[in-house]
């Protein structure tokens, strides 16, 4: 696994609000926005996005509310399906939590997730879409 991360998501309570905050208090524009999740055009570093806050825990298996979710996760998207379960199995040996195995997911790609030993989460993801995009290992 290399040293980048390939989307910031910020899990958020209130998407409008959020986005408002980010496009119309500090300048930043959309790249894409999914109504379920909202990307801004990166400039040089790391895509950052917003998930609903509920959504985002569910998606990675925690939950939203108390000990276990910061409401931040690092997502590392690559270009096979393959590479995904290659870098859970690395995460599983250098001691991770796997919180979901790697499998097929609710909206058509492949991912997993596990959490660090200090308990940040990472999602590790394949999509046919995203394979192309340089962000992607």
């Amino acid at each position: 696994m290399n040293s980048h991360i390939s989307a910031i998501l910020l899990g958020v309570k209130d998407m409008e609000r959020s986005k408002r905050f980010y496009t119309e208090g500090l300048g930043w524009k959309v790249q894409n926005d999914w109504g379920i999740s909202v990307f801004f055009v990166p400039h040089g570093g790391s895509l950052v996005g917003f998930y609903g806050r509920d959504g985002l825990a569910d998606m990675v298996g925690v939950t939203a509310d108390g000990d276990g979710f910061s409401g931040l996760v690092f997502n590392y998207v690559v270009r096979s399906e393959k590479r995904v379960d290659e870098v859970m199995a690395e995460a599983k040996k250098a001691s991770a939590k796997i919180l979901k195995p790697a499998a097929k997911l609710q909206w058509g790609g492949y991912g997993g997730t596990f959490a660090d030993p200090d308990g940040y989460i990472w999602s590790i993801g394949y999509s046919a879409e995203g394979k192309d995009q340089p962000y992607a290992e």
